[in-house]
């Protein structure tokens, strides 16, 4: 009863997002109130961390550049311990405190390098949310920030669920659909929930994307990438925890980071577009 009563309440969202559309007040509102995370100027309030729990090596690994964003792997030589099976230098720089519900926006653009692992991974970073264990990898969720270089395929905005699970739609192709799109409710999995393809995305051309992540404690997560949602949970096994951005198998820039917190939940449909 509880998944059919779901399925109906996400169909019904899908006609309210079109009332709501008509005034665009509650869009102008959501806008407001964000508070920036990152000042720009050094890691204040932010834990650097690192696998092998090298403090110097965690500073080395996450700078911050003169214009005033987060340069991972600035001062590392391209193809760094590519194909040696080394992953040392994963690490995740992390905001202070926890929270429930909010929204958690920043921008990230792709550098050219690649360095970890194998020469077959791609360019590959992420942002952790509702993080209960925060080892190297976290137990939490990963809003997945990823390039396939070798197909040319975006996977930035895909679920990762990491120790943790929630209810998922998906279409034929296995990836994200709502209901109302030829989505169907599946089975609850760890790992990768592919996001909803053909959204314009950057790669390796030096521009930046937008990254929004929208979680109401353990009710409902949205994933958006440059402005457009391409994935959404409901009924998440974790209500709260740490955020914190990847360093992993690439060169990334990371700016803009901030946060909105509400103090209630806000209904799916004030996000919906």
């Amino acid at each position: 009863m509880i998944l059919k009563r779901l399925s109906l309440t996400i169909l019904l969202l899908l006609a309210n997002t079109l009332l709501l559309g008509q005034s665009g007040s509650p869009a102008a509102l959501l806008e407001q109130g964000f508070r920036p995370l990152f000042n720009g100027k050094d890691f204040t309030g932010w834990e650097r961390k690192v696998r092998n729990g090298d403090d110097e090596l965690a500073k080395k690994v996450f700078t911050v550049g003169e214009d005033g964003v987060v340069h991972v792997f600035r001062d590392f030589p391209d193809s760094f311990e590519l194909d040696t099976g080394n992953s040392y230098t994963h690490g995740m720089m992390w905001a202070g405190g926890t929270y429930s519900r909010y929204i958690f926006r920043f921008e990230y653009k792709w550098g050219h390098k690649r360095l970890n692992n194998f020469g077959m991974f791609q360019y590959d970073a992420g942002c952790y949310y509702h993080v209960y264990n925060d080892k190297i990898w976290p137990f939490g969720i990963e809003y997945q920030v990823r390039y396939n270089h070798l197909t040319d395929e975006n996977h930035t905005g895909d679920f990762w669920a990491s120790s943790t699970s929630f209810q998922w739609y998906a279409g034929e192709d296995g990836r994200f659909r709502l209901p109302g799109e030829g989505g169907h409710l599946k089975s609850r999995k760890k790992g990768e929930h592919r996001c909803k393809p053909g959204v314009p995305f950057n790669a390796l051309n030096d521009e930046w994307n937008v990254c929004e992540i929208i979680v109401m404690g353990d009710r409902y997560a949205i994933h958006k990438l440059n402005g457009e949602i391409v994935n959404l949970a409901t009924g998440l096994s974790q209500k709260e925890g740490r955020i914190g951005l990847q360093s992993e198998t690439a060169e990334i820039f990371y700016r803009n980071i901030m946060i909105k917190e509400f103090e209630e939940d806000v209904p799916i449909e004030a996000f919906l577009d």
